[in-house]
C-alpha cells in the first residue's frame, strides 16, 4: 500500500478541501496522512478514514513562523516513510519538495491558489520577491501538479513553464434541498473575514438593506475591526458573527440562506483568477450568490447562469445587487432553479475520478 502524505499550514478541522481529497485517495487504497499543525484554540480532531497529523510551533504568524513549521515540517518528513509528499501551496513546498528528492521519493504539487499574488503579499513587495524565489526554485522542476481552475493552470504554464491538471474544488453531491425561500432574507458569507473580501463594504451596505441579516461563517485577521464596525454602525441586531463553523454544520446553516456572498476586491492575481469553493457550496444547496465579474465566474455563468455579477465593491453596487434579487421574484426563481442543474455538474463525485487517475499515473509512470 503506498503511503503519501499531504502537507498544508491550517489545524485540520475547517478544510473542507482537504478533507475531500484525503477521503478520496483512502477510499482509494492509499494510505493517507494530513499534516498541518496545533493551534492554542485547535478543538479534537474529527475521525475520518485517513490519518491526521498536528505539528506544534511555538511561534503561529508571521514570517517566524513559516521558518519554524517547515523546518519543523522538514525533520518530521526527513525520519518518516512514505512514498510520496504533496505540498498544499508554496508554504509547504521546500521541506517536501527537498526531503523527496533526498529519498528518491514521489514529489506532487497542489496549488490551490497563485500564492505569489494574494493581498497579503502584493502589498508587501519584498516579501512577496521571497515567495517567488521560492516558486521560480521549485515549480518548474515538479513533474506532478494540478490545481483548482483553468485559470491558474494557464497563468502557471506562462510563468514556470510547468503543466498543471485542474482538479476542482467542489463540493460532495448533497440530498436535493427543497425549493423553498427563507422566510427570514439571510446573506450568508462563509470563509476568512480577510483582508480584499468585501466585508466592511457588505456591513456598511446592511445599513440600507431592509428586512435581512448578514451572516458570516469564519474567522480571520480582520475579526475584531469586522466586530468594531458593526457596532460603531449599530449593527449588532443585523450582523451575526458565527464564528468556526465545522463542514458538516455549515452545509446545514448554508440551507438556510437567503443569499450566498463571495466578494473580492481585484488586489491581486490570485483573487481576480480565483473559484473560491463556497461559490460551489451555494450552487449545491439551491442558492443564488453575488459573485465578483471576474474570469472563472464568468465561465461558470455562461454555462449555467446562477448568480448576479458585480463590478466593484461599491457600497451602492452591494445594496443594488441584493435589492435586486430581494425584490424581482422572477430573477430569484430563475438562478435557483440553474443552481438545481449546476448542482449535478459541480459535484466532487466527478472530480475525484481525475484525482485518483491523477495519483495513480504518479506511481505508474
Amino acid at each position: 500500500m503506498k503511503r503519501i502524505f499531504l502537507t498544508v499550514t491550517n489545524d485540520l478541522t475547517y478544510d473542507q478541501r482537504m478533507q475531500r481529497i484525503c477521503t478520496s485517495l483512502a477510499k482509494e487504497g492509499y494510505e493517507v496522512r494530513l499534516i498541518g499543525r496545533v493551534l492554542k484554540k485547535s478543538v479534537e480532531l474529527t475521525s475520518l478514514p485517513f490519518d491526521q497529523k498536528r505539528l506544534k510551533c511555538f511561534i503561529n504568524k508571521g514570517k517566524l513562523f513559516y521558518l519554524e513549521y517547515n523546518i519543523r515540517l522538514f525533520f518530521y518528513l526527513l525520519f518518516s516513510k512514505f512514498d510520496a509528499v504533496c505540498s498544499i501551496d508554496l508554504d509547504t513546498i521546500l521541506p517536501g519538495y527537498y526531503v523527496t528528492k533526498f529519498k528518491r521519493k514521489h514529489f506532487i504539487y497542489d496549488a490551490h491558489e497563485y500564492f505569489t499574488e494574494v493581498p497579503e503579499l502584493v502589498q508587501r513587495p519584498k516579501v512577496k520577491k521571497i515567495w517567488e524565489k521560492v516558486a521560480h526554485l521549485t515549480i518548474p522542476n515538479i513533474k506532478n501538479s494540478y490545481t483548482v481552475c483553468e485559470s491558474l493552470a494557464e497563468l502557471f504554464h506562462k510563468n514556470y513553464k510547468a503543466n498543471f491538471q485542474v482538479i476542482r474544488n467542489v463540493p460532495f453531491q448533497q440530498p436535493m434541498p427543497e425549493k423553498r425561500k427563507p422566510a427570514t432574507k439571510i446573506l450568508l458569507y462563509q470563509g476568512a473575514l480577510n483582508d480584499g473580501r468585501g466585508l466592511e463594504e457588505m456591513i456598511e451596505a446592511m445599513e440600507k438593506i431592509d428586512d435581512a441579516q448578514l451572516w458570516l461563517a469564519g474567522e480571520g485577521d480582520l475579526s475584531q475591526s469586522l466586530r468594531d464596525l458593526v457596532n460603531k454602525n449599530k449593527l449588532a441586531n443585523r450582523v451575526k458573527f458565527l464564528g468556526y463553523i465545522k463542514p458538516d454544520e455549515l452545509k446545514t446553516l448554508t440551507l438556510q440562506a437567503y443569499i450566498g456572498l463571495n466578494l473580492l476586491q481585484n488586489k491581486g492575481l490570485n483573487y481576480y483568477y480565483s473559484l473560491a469553493n463556497k461559490s460551489f457550496d451555494y450552487i449545491q444547496a439551491g442558492l443564488p450568490s453575488i459573485n465578483m465579474n471576474f474570469p472563472e465566474y464568468q465561465r461558470i455563468d455562461r454555462q449555467f447562469n446562477v448568480s448576479l455579477l458585480i463590478d466593484d465593491l461599491k457600497v451602492e453596487t452591494l445594496i443594488a445587487a441584493v435589492n435586486s434579487l430581494v425584490e424581482n421574484e422572477e430573477l430569484y426563481n430563475r438562478l435557483r432553479d440553474n443552481c438545481f442543474k449546476a448542482r449535478e455538474e459541480f459535484i466532487w463525485e466527478k472530480e475525484e475520478l481525475k484525482l485518483i487517475q491523477f495519483y495513480n499515473r504518479v506511481f505508474n509512470a
